[in-house]
């Protein structure tokens, strides 16, 4: 039997020889499948070649894509719910990133609110506050932020959480407005900070930047996070893991981030894959009926 670990390492064997990142080759049974609990399938990027990327993904096992609706901002809030309509794979968030907080106008979170009865929208997100680019200002975004995470509670959905040189009024603000569960996208702090969010109730998802040489921080938070906390994603196309940083970063990738998460954490690749899809499950899918894709024909 093909596991992820050997998959790896045909994938990477790929690379080493010029050739493009997936394998060419027919295994006997399929890799051990995976969750890519945050990607933006509707950029820009994937415009040309969107069907092979999910090829490629499913190649590598990666075969159910959590694909995040905040696009540009309002007023266009649907475009990933409409890949979710397009392909059986995918499944979508819908929000208001902070950048385009500024944008939102009251029909704005009227139609979140009405997106967010989709059976494939899964969550709320990704929201929060970025105070290193402050593309909108800064208590603009954390107004918009309580909006959505008022909206989130009336719908019941988890919230997908992005903050960036934020993190205290990030925390505050959940502390305060939000009781619910939710997930730390692209966690990238310490074991400190790590514990702060695991206290809220907050999954941590884990990409790429796990892979990088200056990353130990972010490993040593890794370690700790209870096996039933756990996730991972690729935020693609950004942040790439090591060997393809640098450039467009794809669901596929992921499995190369699973490989070192499970150095990291002292268990297989397939441990890894089994506790973050069982965990990207019971947060994500247990209150909707929706088809649990695999990827696999049942030969109908």
């Amino acid at each position: 039997m093909v596991t992820l670990s050997t998959f790896m390492l045909e994938l990477r064997g790929d690379v080493r020889n010029g050739y493009p990142p997936i394998a060419y080759h027919e295994y006997g049974s399929p890799p051990r499948m995976l969750t890519d609990s945050h990607c933006h399938l509707d950029d820009p990027k994937y415009a040309a070649d969107l069907d092979a990327v999910l090829d490629r993904a499913a190649a590598a096992g990666i075969t159910r894509m959590l694909s995040i609706g905040t696009g540009d901002g309002p007023p266009e809030l649907d475009r990933a719910v409409r890949l979710a309509d397009r392909y059986p794979q995918i499944y979508a968030t819908v929000g208001v990133h902070p950048h385009d907080a500024a944008k939102v106008t009251p029909q704005s979170l009227d139609d979140l609110r009405a997106l967010a009865g989709h059976n494939k929208v899964l969550a709320i997100g990704e929201i929060g506050l970025d105070y290193h680019y402050d593309f909108s200002p800064r208590e603009v975004q954390r107004e918009v932020f309580k909006e959505q995470l008022k909206l989130a509670s009336d719908v019941g959905l988890p919230i997908v959480i992005h903050t960036r040189e934020a993190w205290d009024d990030t925390m505050a603000l959940l502390g305060e407005h939000w009781k619910g569960p939710g997930i730390m996208h692209c966690f990238t702090g310490d074991a400190a900070q790590a514990r702060e969010a695991l206290d809220l109730n907050f999954h941590l998802a884990f990409g790429g930047v796990i892979t990088f040489k200056t990353a130990e921080n972010i490993r040593e938070a890794a370690r700790i996070v209870p096996d039933d906390r756990l996730l991972i994603e690729t935020d693609a196309p950004y942040l790439a893991p090591i060997p393809w940083r640098g450039k467009r970063n794809e669901p596929a990738f992921m499995a190369e981030t699973a490989r070192r998460l499970a150095e990291v954490r002292g268990v297989t690749v397939d441990r890894i894959a089994d506790i973050t899809t069982a965990n990207f499950e019971h947060l994500c899918l247990r209150s909707r009926n929706v088809t649990r894709y695999t990827g696999v024909s049942d030969g109908n």
